[in-house]
């Protein structure tokens, strides 16, 4: 591959973007605010710190934080020297963090203390021993970890304080540059855990390639400095690290990070600092709209954004969120961790419809191709098959896992998505959700979605999930989970009865669960498996 874009390497992009834009604000978190300058000023005191306690390159090293700047600069120091960065999850626990820790073969685990949140420190202390005096760990069950390091004003026995490596790092400005030249831009730069809404995640490796792809859809989004960049979503998922963080740096517009999402706090945010792109998945468009149908803010500076769209449960909140969040131009997409972003998106001057029931048109550098379940057969126009994919910015493969890897692959090359989508006429690309989701109820394909969507249209119904349960005469029923809006009473024969006479009887769910909240992977994606294990458990008794 040539081109301009290719030859940076992630570890080159704060130095990229403070020459280009260097007094410009960069980053803003919370109190503290960065020009392009400090952010790789920053970045490179963090990585000859990282280097001072004996991270090398090559080296696995998992961000175990909330979204806060420590991360943004960890994340472009480790890329800088060489080494792979490995994002967890701040969903995770202790099994989790058991199999991520073992499995990614990191040599070192970076945490910090959250004031009111999870103590990631002692969940590490319940898996992992500790050394006394010594930082080096030593545990044979996790024969690759050597040191845990800790972000914080306190300094926990057993583990490294980084601030002390911070304050004077004795690695030279040159050591670093000499370290930073070595990095070859074919070798791995981050592993990245997928979501897990089955089983246990692998490690997607991915290199420095993929700065093309976010280039080119900054070009094909027109984000430039005058740009403000709203990111809430999680660092330590393709989403939030590509479209935040990264675009940030390649295109000089400034990056609003906030620890997580708080929809009262964005449109703040939104309003008072001018932003005008932001991102989402359903989620976040209907807990935007939700708020600000409540109490409104000055949107007039938003201008785009990327957000979920063609699933039949996802139109109404982009439709919602069109019209609540205005001057608001959502463009769809799709993508996931093992392609990256941009498989598929949408135009600036998309049309209303194609905006919210579409998920986008094939992106630059991919192939797209539907293929029939039953007979592999190329699907005609409207016609739901599995969305398989290739092309350039496809994963190095899933780590130390090279049975999935091959198992993931057609035998002619394409990335087997287990996605079911379709062609519009006009090229548009629908997505409609997992296979593995779809329901057989007496020999009838049921796809969840379409019940979902219709049932958010209930004024009772704040969140909905439809998943299968076994059933002796249909082989499979639907079974609705509903989270009851605020301040309403909702009882299951009024969401059956809602479903009758507006859809097939077969679709109807036969069964409706009310919970308060609903699991989630750290996406935005409910946890299905865990739903369908529920079911499994309440009406089996």
């Amino acid at each position: 591959m040539s081109g301009y874009y290719i030859d940076i390497a992630f570890g080159d992009l704060p130095k990229f973007a403070a020459d280009r834009f260097g007094t410009n604000e960069g980053l803003v978190f919370e109190s503290r605010r960065y020009t392009y300058a400090d952010i790789a000023s920053q970045v490179d005191l963090h990585a000859r710190a990282l280097m001072d306690v004996g991270v090398c390159a090559g080296d696995h090293v998992c961000l175990w934080m909330l979204n806060c700047d420590d991360w943004i600069f960890l994340s472009f120091a480790l890329a800088r020297i060489g080494a792979v960065q490995v994002p967890l999850n701040t969903r995770f626990r202790t099994r989790d963090l058991e199999y991520v820790l073992r499995q990614s073969d990191s040599s070192t685990l970076i945490t910090h203390t959250v004031a009111g949140g999870p103590d990631y420190l002692d969940m590490v202390r319940e898996l992992v021993t500790l050394p006394g005096k010594r930082h080096r760990v030593d545990d044979k069950n996790f024969p690759k970890l050597e040191r845990v390091i800790h972000l914080g004003a306190t300094s926990p026995a057993g583990v490294m304080h980084f601030s002390d490596a911070l304050a004077s790092p004795y690695t030279s400005a040159h050591q670093l540059e000499e370290q930073a030249t070595a990095v070859q831009l074919d070798a791995p730069v981050f592993m990245m855990y997928t979501s897990g809404t089955t089983g246990f995640p692998k490690g997607v490796l991915h290199h420095h390639g993929l700065l093309r792809n976010i280039a080119e859809r900054g070009f094909r989004m027109a984000i430039t400095p005058n740009d403000v960049i709203l990111n809430y979503l999680p660092l330590f998922h393709a989403f939030g690290y590509s479209e935040g963080a990264l675009m940030s740096l390649l295109t000089g517009a400034k990056q609003i990070l906030t620890a997580n999402f708080d929809a009262n706090e964005s449109l703040d945010i939104i309003e008072r600092e001018r932003v005008s792109i932001m991102h989402g998945f359903e989620a976040h468009a209907k807990g935007l709209s939700e708020v600000q149908q409540q109490t409104p803010r000055d949107l007039s500076s938003l201008r785009t954004g990327i957000f979920a769209a063609g699933m039949l449960s996802a139109t109404p909140i982009a439709e919602r969120a069109v019209k609540t969040l205005s001057p608001l131009q959502p463009i769809s997409g799709f993508g996931m961790t093992e392609l990256w972003l941009g498989v598929a998106l949408g135009a600036l001057d998309d049309d209303f419809e194609h905006r919210t029931a579409t998920s986008g048109y094939p992106g630059i550098g991919y192939e797209l191709r539907i293929v029939a379940e039953d007979d592999e057969r190329l699907c005609d126009v409207g016609e739901p098959g599995e969305l398989q994919v290739r092309g350039e910015h496809l994963m190095i493969g899933y780590y130390n896992k090279p049975r999935e890897t091959a198992e993931a692959y057609t035998a002619d090359g394409w990335f087997k998505t287990g996605d079911l989508a379709l062609w519009l006429e006009d090229g548009y690309l629908r997505f409609l959700g997992r296979i593995k989701d779809m329901l057989k109820v007496g020999g009838e394909n049921v796809d969840p979605m379409e019940v979902e969507g219709l049932l958010l249209e209930h004024p009772g119904v704040h969140q909905v999930a439809v998943v299968g349960f076994a059933d002796e005469r249909l082989s499979e029923v639907a079974v609705a989970f509903v989270e009851r809006a605020p301040e309403t009473t909702l009882e299951p024969d009024e969401v059956i009865a809602f479903c009758k006479g507006k859809v097939a009887s077969f679709k109807v769910p036969r069964h409706v669960l009310f919970l308060d909240e609903f699991p989630m992977t750290a996406s935005g994606k409910i946890r299905k498996v865990e739903l369908r294990e529920r079911a499994r458990e309440e009406l089996s008794s």
